[in-house]
């Protein structure tokens, strides 16, 4: 019987988030954001945080004095972001498959940490094209993702469904990017800015591209 993905994502990532005791004081942000600082502090709008999870870039955007818009398909994640910053007035709960809430030419910045590569090449496509439409032309997208070096986190292990993506033990998909294959998928965005690096903020490095891309 085939694998439902989706359905085996959605429990995967409430799972962990029912797991884990989020408070305020103990969500860690690291400093992957500071480069685009000038473009975060130039923005006047809402800032969507994609995949906010336990809310490490929703913490850093506020402590900029940014009003944040936090987003995932976890309901548990999106409790745990209203529980731990009051001050966030708009939250929202959904799939990025399903579309996404928001009027054409919404957002002049997305921040998409960690979030991107769970899909397939396809499915990346179609949240592709919903994020252009919600950004305003010369809009960036500021996003980091699975590198093909990712060996402590997973990288080549599974089975291969696709070139780079691979279903894990748990029924879900997860992508390993290296840079030919992010050029080619974000190929409709100009990239200003893409660098594999490290991740010191698990227990574990994490190898991954950090990445700005901007609306033509």
């Amino acid at each position: 019987m085939e694998t439902d993905h989706r359905a085996a994502s959605l429990k995967y990532w409430e799972d962990s988030h029912r797991a884990q005791s989020y408070d305020r004081s103990s969500i860690r942000t690291d400093d992957w954001l500071e480069r685009f600082e000038d473009i975060i502090k130039q923005t006047d709008k809402a800032v969507l945080d994609l995949g906010c999870g336990g809310g490490n870039d929703t913490l850093y955007l506020l402590s900029k004095g940014k009003q944040v818009i936090p987003c995932d398909m976890s309901e548990t994640a999106i409790a745990n972001i209203k529980k731990n910053f009051p001050e966030v007035g708009e939250t929202h709960c959904f799939n990025m498959l399903d579309g996404f809430p928001f009027e054409d030419g919404t957002f002049d910045l997305i921040i998409a940490d960690l979030c991107l590569h769970y899909f397939t090449e396809k499915e990346t496509a179609d949240i592709l094209q919903e994020i252009k439409r919600i950004l305003l032309p010369g809009g960036h997208l500021i996003f980091r993702v699975n590198s093909v070096n990712d060996k402590n986190h997973g990288a080549g292990d599974g089975t291969e469904i696709e070139h780079h993506v691979y279903e894990t033990k748990a029924g879900t998909l997860k992508r390993f990017f290296d840079e030919e294959d992010i050029r080619r998928i974000f190929g409709d965005f100009e990239i200003e800015f893409l660098n594999e690096e490290i991740m010191s903020r698990y227990k574990l490095e994490k190898r991954l591209f950090r990445v700005c891309v901007r609306k033509q």
